[in-house]
């Protein structure tokens, strides 16, 4: 969906997958969030962004059927246009097991 995150961190806890990404906004999206109608141009970078995942959501969903080895039951977002940063949840169908290999 672009040039992609600054930073990437993942943790597992109990039956959800929580994603955060530092720097995910591009140049003139910060732009656009300190512009003179800076409310309505953070209000588009959500809408914007929100759309991008949804379109990307059965590709996410299979990364993570992938990994974990069990299905998503929903996904939940937000993305800060001020800071950049976007925190995912991925909630599955159970908790993952996994053992000291993995």
């Amino acid at each position: 969906m672009g040039r992609g995150p600054l930073e990437a961190k993942v943790f597992i806890i109990e039956d959800m997958v929580l994603v955060r990404l530092k720097g995910v906004l591009t140049p003139a999206e910060l732009k656009l969030s300190d512009s003179e109608n800076s409310e309505r141009g953070r209000h588009l970078i959500k809408e914007v962004r929100q759309e991008l995942i949804e379109k990307a959501r059965p590709l996410l969903d299979s990364v993570i059927l992938d990994i974990c080895g069990i299905p998503v039951t929903s996904l939940h977002t937000d993305i800060s246009s001020r800071t950049g940063e976007r925190i995912i949840v991925f909630t599955l169908e159970e908790e993952p097991k996994f053992s000291e290999s993995d």
